[in-house]
């Protein structure tokens, strides 16, 4: 009886042992492949800000898509993540975050909650992140993984994006991650003087504007074509 017991702890610990093994050699795994990642499809390509390609280099982004495509988390492409959304490419997310010239002091609005991981690239880079999504469920699993990796400093909202978080106005920043078929007056109106905007505009054929707010009224720059998944509810044109 007493050499049953031996064995089945001994048992027990080995399988806990070989798990943890198992773990440890796959967490290494996801980051040999983001730092591949920023290396070859980010860095390569332009982005330069120190910063961001240090919280990409951190944050685990195969945590926010579903478990069957983990193994593509770190590939050169934007993913499905249910509810007909997506993850965006790395690099999307990297020059979008990098054209907000982020400092850390800022109270950024997101649109489009999605996944989570747009908003655990921007808790890491400033100071709060206010994050608005139309679909529920990604809400709520967004929220449940954030949560888990020890993010305090953003908060959600259920809603339409089109009309931002008057409330909580004016933002340093803006991000929008899905997209209209014209920039949202609403979300001018709630970014700050000398606030930047980033957002990709229109239907089939969408490029990504940079909009930048000041005195005189806002400038609009053109950076580069892009495909995002429409704005959801977006009013409709009289």
């Amino acid at each position: 009886m007493r050499l049953y017991i031996i064995l089945l702890i001994f048992i027990i610990f080995g399988c806990n042992g070989v798990k943890e093994k198992k773990e440890e050699n796959q967490n290494d795994r996801f980051e040999q492949m983001r730092h591949k990642m920023v290396e070859y499809q980010i860095k390569a390509r332009g982005i330069q800000d120190a910063r961001v390609l240090e919280v990409l280099r951190k944050i685990p982004r195969h945590l926010f898509v579903p478990e069957n495509l983990k193994d593509q988390a770190y590939n050169d492409e934007p993913l499905p993540i249910g509810s007909g959304q997506t993850i965006s490419q790395p690099y999307i997310v990297a020059y979008m975050t990098e054209q907000l010239h982020l400092e850390g002091t800022e109270r950024v609005l997101e649109i489009g909650t999605g996944s989570g991981y747009q908003a655990a690239v921007l808790a890491e880079l400033v100071q709060r992140v206010y994050s608005i999504e139309i679909i529920p469920e990604l809400s709520y699993q967004a929220q449940k993984v954030l949560d888990i990796l020890g993010y305090t400093n953003i908060e959600f909202k259920i809603g339409n994006g089109y009309f931002g978080w008057p409330d909580a106005a004016p933002f340093d920043a803006i991000i929008v991650t899905a997209a209209p078929e014209k920039i949202p007056q609403t979300l001018i109106d709630q970014l700050k003087i000398g606030g930047r905007m980033i957002i990709p505009v229109g239907d089939f054929f969408q490029n990504l504007y940079l909009v930048e707010k000041k005195e005189d009224g806002i400038k609009k720059e053109n950076k580069l074509p892009v495909r995002f998944v429409p704005l959801q509810n977006e009013p409709k044109k009289d």
